[in-house]
């Protein structure tokens, strides 16, 4: 697991390497991509080892029998998260933004709010709005430079909603609720008849000293509105292999999700189930562990860098590997802090609005690359910004 080892990811047609110049004009030559959310990272050996089986074996027809995968997700969620499962409740979609929309689509219909606690991940805006559903923001309090719930606030903007969407951990502001305030989002969703869908794709990118509670075992009286989604694409950057998991415990809603599922036609690939599966082992957990380690570092690094910056401030990190800088202490306007990170300092980074209200002084910094490549990051933030040291 040699993290430190710089792997060119340009002509692959990697999204974040190889579309940074079209969409952000950073130079591909020598711009630092930190913007799509997936590692530069080789995912476990276990995972090379399970597509090069199906590789040496040389035929790819439909994939009959899901025993193990299902076995394997069990295990990982009994073992990794406390949580257990039956092999009857996993859906299998294209990834979790398929399986958000597929939520969307199942639980709700035209013309009814979704609500999200924004800023929040910006595909869920993305396919609300394309399903003709209402995107219904509940902007997060940043108190002292940490994001917390005002669900009371929240109360009187859920009329006429049909669904919650949390994404927990959050991203982007790295956040891990506390069980306590789970229960509040609980509790807010029977409130105003709400189906709930926890998000947990970053569960198992949880910093040390923080414990991610998984919703399901929050309060088991939500059950019958409650959603849950994972996927093993985030924990081990095999994004790809488009695979994602949609939990559902309540056998009514298993129903409903299940017939959309039928009239779609939606089976997974073969070759996404094989890496899922090889992936949820003790080889995978024991790699999950020394990512953590690893980034943990570099959390570090980043933050120390970039804190040092007068005006700017990096949120700090309790879960994933994306950096969530606020630059309003810098007085710039958007326009004026994006365009030195993108032209001075050529990094391609998200930008904030598109996160929702409360994302319009941000960035977002992917720091899953070797560690090597967030010290130049920092070296180039610190001297495009040199004039306010």
């Amino acid at each position: 697991m040699d993290f430190d080892e710089i792997i060119d990811r340009r002509g692959t047609h990697s999204m974040k390497w190889d579309m940074m110049e079209p969409i952000y004009g950073v130079p591909a030559a020598d711009g630092l991509a930190m913007w799509v959310a997936d590692m530069d990272f080789r995912p476990p050996a276990c995972v090379g080892a399970a597509v090069q089986k199906m590789v040496d074996h040389g035929i790819h027809g439909y994939y009959g029998d899901e025993g193990a995968y299902r076995a394997a997700i069990g295990w990982w969620m009994h073992s990794r998260h406390g949580w257990q499962i039956e092999p009857d409740w996993i859906f299998t979609t294209h990834g979790l933004v398929n399986g958000t929309s597929m939520c969307i689509d199942a639980f709700t219909a035209p013309g009814d709010g979704v609500v999200l606690f924004t800023p929040v991940y910006h595909a869920f805006a993305r396919v609300i709005r394309a399903a003709g559903r209402r995107v219904v923001e509940c902007p997060l309090v940043n108190r002292d430079g940490r994001y917390e719930m005002d669900l009371a606030a929240c109360d009187g903007l859920a009329k006429g909603a049909r669904m919650v969407i949390l994404c927990s951990p959050h991203n982007p502001g790295g956040r891990v609720w506390t069980r306590a305030e789970l229960q509040g989002v609980a509790d807010f969703a029977r409130r105003h008849d709400l189906v709930l869908v926890s998000d947990e794709i970053h569960h198992d990118l949880i910093y040390p000293g923080q414990s991610h509670t998984v919703m399901d075992l929050v309060d088991p009286t939500i059950r019958d509105r409650l959603v849950m989604m994972s996927a093993s694409t985030k924990s081990f950057n095999i994004a790809g292999c488009h695979v994602g998991n949609v939990i559902i415990p309540d056998a009514s809603l298993r129903k409903t999700f299940a017939g959309r599922m039928a009239a779609l036609g939606i089976s997974p690939n073969s070759f996404g189930i094989e890496m899922a599966t090889a992936a949820y082992s003790p080889e995978g957990a024991a790699w999950i562990d020394a990512l953590m380690a690893y980034l943990d570092g570099n959390r570090r690094l980043f933050d120390a860098g970039v804190n040092a910056i007068p005006g700017l401030a990096s949120m700090p990190l309790e879960a994933t590997y994306l950096a969530w800088v606020d630059f309003a202490g810098t007085g710039m306007t958007a326009a004026e802090f994006t365009a030195r990170v993108e032209k001075s300092a050529r990094i391609a980074a998200n930008h904030g609005p598109t996160f929702g209200a409360g994302g319009e002084c941000f960035l977002r910094f992917n720091i899953a690359t070797p560690r090597a490549r967030v010290a130049q990051a920092v070296e180039r933030l610190q001297a495009a910004f040199a004039d306010l040291q």
